[in-house]
C-alpha cells in the first residue's frame, strides 16, 4: 500500500520528530520530567529572538493597516486557533479596541476552542470560505498559526486571502524552506525553529510557547506604534470590570501624582477614559481640550501634552 501524501507530509517536519534529550523521560522521575520539558522551554526565547527581523515585518504591516481602517485575522486549527482567539479576545479590554479590530478564527468554529473537533481543519476549502464569509479584504491583514505550517485550514486561508491581494503572514515553527516545499505562500514568514517537542508532535508545549510569545509582540508593538500606551503603562484599557476601573485609578495616582478620591473624580469627568483624564490632569485642562489634543496628537499622549 503506497504511503499517504500527508503522511509524508508529516513524517519530515520538525514538530515531529524525536527529541533526543527527552528519549529517557518515561523512565524519569517526576522532578526529572520536569527539568527536561523546562530545559526545552528554555531554548523558546531564543528561537524567537532570532525572528525579530520578521515580525518586525509583520508588526508594521499590521499598524499600517491598522490605521487604514483594516483588521487582523489569525486562522488556525487546535492550539494554534486558540491562541488567536485569546490573543484577539485580550485586545478590547487591555487596548479599548473594537473587538472587531483583531479576531481568531478557529477551524471547526466556536465548538473547537473548548473541544477539539478532529478532522475540522483537513480541508483547504473550509479556511477559504472564512475568508469569503468575512469579506476580508485589503487593508486587512490574515496571520495563518501552524505549528507544522502544513495545516490545510491554515493554507486554504492563506490562499483565498493572498488571491485578494491581503497582506498575509505565517507562523510557524517548521522553518521557511520546509513551508515553501508544502506550497505555504505569504508576504511574512515567521519561523522559529524550537527544535523537536518533548513529547515527539506534541506541539502544544514548545511550539505553542512559541506562536504565544510572537502574538504577544504582533499586538503588544502594534498597540504601541498606535499610541495605547504612556510610557509603558497601558493607558487605552476598557473599564469593563471593577479590577479594571480600580487599575486605571491607579494609573492615574502614579501617573499624574494624584490621590485616590481626585483619580476618581477625573476619571468621571473624563467619562471612563484614562487617557483623556491623564491629559486633563498633565496638562491642567478640561475634558474638551483634552480630548482635542489627543485628536491632534493621534491619540499619543506624550506628542499631545508636548504640542
Amino acid at each position: 500500500m503506497p504511503e499517504n501524501k500527508f503522511f509524508k507530509e508529516i513524517a519530515s517536519l520538525p514538530t515531529e520528530q524525536k527529541n533526543e534529550m527527552t528519549r529517557d523521560i518515561d523512565l524519569a522521575t517526576t522532578e526529572e520530567i520536569l527539568t527536561m520539558i523546562n530545559d526545552e522551554d528554555a531554548k523558546v526565547a531564543a528561537a524567537v529572538r532570532e525572528e525579530i527581523p520578521n515580525i518586525t515585518l509583520a508588526v508594521d504591516a499590521i499598524t499600517d493597516a491598522f490605521n487604514k481602517g483594516g483588521h487582523l485575522f489569525y486562522f488556525g486549527a487546535g492550539t494554534s486557533g486558540r491562541l488567536g482567539i485569546v490573543d484577539a479576545s485580550e485586545c478590547p479590554p487591555t487596548y479599548g479596541t473594537a473587538p472587531e479590530m483583531v479576531q481568531g478564527v478557529i477551524a471547526g468554529g466556536r465548538e473547537a476552542v473548548f473541544r477539539a473537533q478532529e478532522g475540522a481543519e483537513d480541508l483547504p476549502e473550509n479556511g477559504a470560505k472564512e475568508i469569503i464569509v468575512r469579506n476580508i479584504m485589503p487593508p486587512d491583514i490574515v496571520c495563518g498559526i501552524a505549528a507544522s505550517g502544513r495545516t490545510p485550514f491554515v493554507k486554504g486561508a492563506l490562499d483565498e486571502a493572498n488571491r485578494r491581494s491581503c497582506t498575509t503572514i505565517i507562523i510557524s515553527t517548521s522553518g521557511r524552506n520546509t513551508l515553501l516545499e508544502l506550497g505555504i505562500k505569504a508576504d511574512i514568514y515567521i519561523c522559529p525553529i524550537v527544535g523537536p517537542e518533548v513529547i515527539a508532535g506534541s506541539t502544544r508545549m514548545k511550539s505553542g510557547t512559541a506562536q504565544k510569545l510572537v502574538l504577544n509582540m504582533l499586538t503588544t508593538a502594534a498597540m504601541v506604534r498606535l499610541g495605547k500606551t504612556y510610557e509603558n503603562v497601558m493607558v487605552d484599557l476598557e473599564l469593563t470590570n471593577a479590577k479594571l476601573q480600580e487599575r486605571a485609578k491607579r494609573i492615574l495616582m502614579e501617573i499624574a501624582g494624584v490621590q485616590y478620591d481626585e483619580a476618581a473624580e477625573y476619571l468621571d469627568r473624563s467619562g471612563g477614559h484614562v487617557k483623556t483624564a491623564l491629559v486633563m490632569l498633565i496638562a491642567g485642562v478640561d475634558v474638551t481640550e483634552a480630548k482635542q489634543m489627543l485628536e491632534r496628537s493621534n491619540g499619543f499622549i506624550r506628542k499631545a501634552i508636548e504640542m
